[in-house]
């Protein structure tokens, strides 16, 4: 494209006040006046940059300029929070929010945010109360624990012992525990930002109690396990168990503390899955201040949770830092609600979402994929091949990152769109559905598509197609 004809095409676009007087007239476009301004602006701008590339060879016509100011205007007033449909097969998907809640601590959250409510209100004595003890001492029945503290995740709850017990001080960590959480932050990290010290011991694969025992100094504060939830070091492996390490701080007049992470109440291994501690066993222990997190195998909202003995937790909740760290209304209310469920097994199970997708039977998850099978066969058959395959899921957040949980899925095969291009337009629809291609095929694991969701799945993807696969 030659230099003339670049300026013939810029001296053609049009004048945004024309543009503006153009669109507040269309009564489909209802707008605020800034925000069609601003879409007039950068639709204008962006076309210019276009020509400028060599990009763009044509002039627009009034209706097609209409037809993008319109476009960019409903792109503009759509939230950018979204909910998502996941058909990863990612329980824990942390990209994707976490944990899902079920509708009935959804009506907490309805409650605690549309009315005024008891957060800090004794409404036994009339006076001020504690945000901390309307969830403390469900936490205690549940794990054991003589008190317990929450603030607003596990990174947080982390950092917050280790200000308060350790700072300026040494903390000994086996050398194989220095995990990296997610997002590049390290244990190290979080550990200098509270002022300890800390102490590596042992190697990578093995570490034994005379390592921590010959790093134990005058300056010592602490003995510290990290659950390494998110990986494993499998072999030549050897590690020192919580009564160990809580016998040895006790002869040394230290404190014990377990980063547990994911954190789990229940015991997954009685339904297959590879052993992990529970929150209960690392509190029988002996171990003084445990740490794990409400949005993972709890099932809960984000928050991180601390536990342990009577005198160290005080101290804790005395630190200045936990009131930057605190939780509000809505955590408290949906935790409290998904702790509840755990008076019943059975019930949390089928109540707390990510409990019902973790442990749901094969058999039920093949009839949900047969159904949603079914249902897209009818609207799709001609456009979209349709079948079911057995596929494996993942539990996420970081938990169990080598155990695959045989699953099923429906396996689609647009016949004339790439998969990758198949992939991206669901990602844009209303609802944005969000698979995974895998050998050549896009599947949508069935085990995170929950039942209320089929008939949305079905008409979204019945529609794409229905539309000319435009997916707009």
């Amino acid at each position: 494209m030659t230099m003339d004809e670049k300026k013939a095409l810029l001296k053609a676009l049009p004048k945004v006040d024309d543009c503006i007087g153009l669109l507040k007239n269309d009564p489909e476009c209802i707008a605020p006046s800034r925000i069609i301004k601003s879409v007039i602006q950068g639709s204008i701008e962006e076309e210019r940059e276009r020509i400028l590339r060599g990009e763009s060879s044509t002039i627009r016509t009034t209706a097609e300029w209409l037809g993008i100011f319109k476009k960019n205007v409903a792109r503009k007033l759509s939230p950018h929070f979204k909910r998502v449909i996941n058909g990863t097969g990612v329980v824990i998907h942390t990209n994707l929010g976490r944990s899902v809640l079920s509708q009935a601590t959804m009506e907490k959250l309805v409650q605690a945010g549309g009315y005024y409510s008891n957060l800090e209100f004794d409404l036994e004595t009339g006076k001020r109360g504690s945000r901390y003890s309307l969830v403390e001492d469900l936490i205690c029945e549940l794990t054991g624990a003589e008190a317990a503290l929450v603030v607003n995740n596990n990174a947080a709850a982390v950092l917050l012992a280790l200000d308060t017990l350790a700072k300026d001080r040494e903390v000994i960590v086996s050398r194989g525990q220095l995990v990296e959480i997610g997002g590049s932050f390290r244990i190290p990290d979080v550990m200098a930002k509270s002022g300890a010290h800390l102490v590596e011991v042992g190697a990578t694969n093995r570490t034994h109690l005379f390592d921590y025992e010959r790093a134990i100094t005058p300056d010592t504060a602490m003995l510290l396990r990290v659950h390494t939830s998110n990986f494993r070091i499998i072999g030549f492996t050897s590690e020192v168990s919580p009564e160990e390490m809580v016998a040895l701080a006790r002869a040394n007049d230290l404190i014990t503390m377990e980063d547990l992470g994911s954190g789990s109440l229940i015991d997954f291994s009685q339904f297959g899955f590879p052993k992990e501690p529970t929150v209960y066993e690392i509190v029988r222990a002996g171990v003084d201040v445990v740490t794990f997190s409400g949005d993972k195998l709890l099932g809960g909202p984000q928050a991180g949770i601390i536990i342990g003995k009577n005198e160290v937790i005080a101290r804790i909740k005395k630190n200045p830092l936990n009131r930057a760290l605190r939780i509000d209304k809505f955590t408290l209310a949906s935790l409290e609600s998904v702790l509840r469920e755990y008076f019943d097994i059975e019930e949390a199970l089928k109540n707390i979402p990510t409990l019902a997708m973790l442990t749901i039977a094969g058999a039920d998850l093949k009839k949900r994929a047969q159904r949603i099978a079914r249902q897209l066969k009818k609207r799709i058959s001609q456009n979209c091949g349709v079948k079911i395959v057995a596929t494996v899921s993942r539990v996420g957040g970081g938990a169990l990152p080598e155990f695959n949980i045989d699953s099923w899925a429906i396996d689609l095969q647009p016949v004339t769109m790439k998969l990758s291009t198949f992939e991206q337009r669901l990602r844009k629809l209303v609802i944005p559905i969000v698979g995974r291609i895998e050998n050549e095929r896009f599947l949508l694991d069935v085990r995170t598509i929950q039942d209320r969701e089929i008939g949305e799945l079905t008409s979204l993807i019945g529609d794409f197609f229905s539309q000319g696969e435009s997916g707009d």
